[in-house]
């Protein structure tokens, strides 16, 4: 993500992520990667749940609960989503060229 970020600024949309793991964690990992976009904290899964892309596979109190399906939300300035690509395993990511694409075509359309 962090190579698409200078992309996506320049169509006015900027990035964030959300990940499962602790802010600790997660400033370890923008430090090491130099990462310098905002990484969010979900430990609870409570995004994951009302986004529905909690992975049901991991009950509560396994360490892996709040780990959700790989995906990536395109969100407009009034906090509507108005894209989502998403995968079931996580292994797989979305293809960040389609989701450039699909951001560049509806920025052109409608203000962001």
């Amino acid at each position: 993500m962090q190579a698409y970020k200078k992309r996506f600024a320049e169509i006015g949309v900027n990035v964030a992520v959300m990940t499962y793991d602790s802010v600790d964690r997660n400033a370890k990992f923008a430090k090491q990667f130099r990462i310098d976009f905002p990484i969010l904290s979900d430990t609870n899964g409570t995004t994951a749940i009302a986004f529905g892309i909690l992975n049901e596979r991991y009950p509560v109190g396994h360490r892996a609960y709040g780990i959700p399906h790989p995906g990536i939300f395109f969100v407009d300035s009034k906090g509507l989503v108005k894209g989502k690509f998403a995968e079931e395993d996580f292994r797989d990511r979305p293809d960040f060229d389609d989701v450039f694409l699909f951001v560049s075509e509806k920025s052109k359309s409608q203000p962001i």
